[in-house]
């Protein structure tokens, strides 16, 4: 069975948020010990662990980046699985899907380890060009086939 390699770069990215999430997880847990917190004494019901203005930033970075990784990249998933079934797999639309995943993988790493703002910022903001190339790509497809006809036969 073939595949649409534009899935690759979707595979990839969510193999690294998983990455992250192990690496938030760890970081937590050594934060909880130090501060006397166990499964145990987290009251029943609660939400769990706030850790904001507790902990050290740093132990706070990963968790920062892994809801940022849950944000948006689910539109990165969606155009890019779209393209996928439109059969919109040119290198032009594989380069700014890999183009996309390499950089919120830099993304992460920048914001995991030393969190300068206008590094992080100037990495999502080429990311985010990429992913405005997939859905222009995506949007233009689909009012040619579905619109354009239409339009111009009236």
């Amino acid at each position: 069975m073939t595949y649409s390699p534009l899935l690759a770069p979707v595979v990839a990215l969510v193999a690294w948020t998983l990455v992250v999430m192990t690496w938030m997880a760890v970081t937590r847990f050594a934060v909880f010990r130090k501060m006397g917190i166990t499964l145990d004494n987290i009251p029943a019901g609660s939400r769990g662990v706030d850790l904001e203005g507790k902990a050290p930033n740093e132990a706070q970075w990963k968790s920062h980046n892994y809801n940022h990784l849950l944000e948006q990249p689910t539109i990165f998933y969606a155009i890019v699985i779209t393209l996928a079934l439109m059969g919109m797999d040119q290198p032009v639309n594989q380069y700014l899907a890999w183009g996309y995943a390499g950089l919120r993988i830099l993304h992460s790493l920048i914001q995991c380890t030393v969190n300068t703002v206008k590094y992080r910022f100037t990495i999502f903001a080429i990311a985010s060009l990429c992913l405005l190339g997939l859905t222009v790509h995506a949007g233009a497809r689909v009012l040619h086939d579905c619109l354009g006809w239409q339009l111009f036969m009236h």
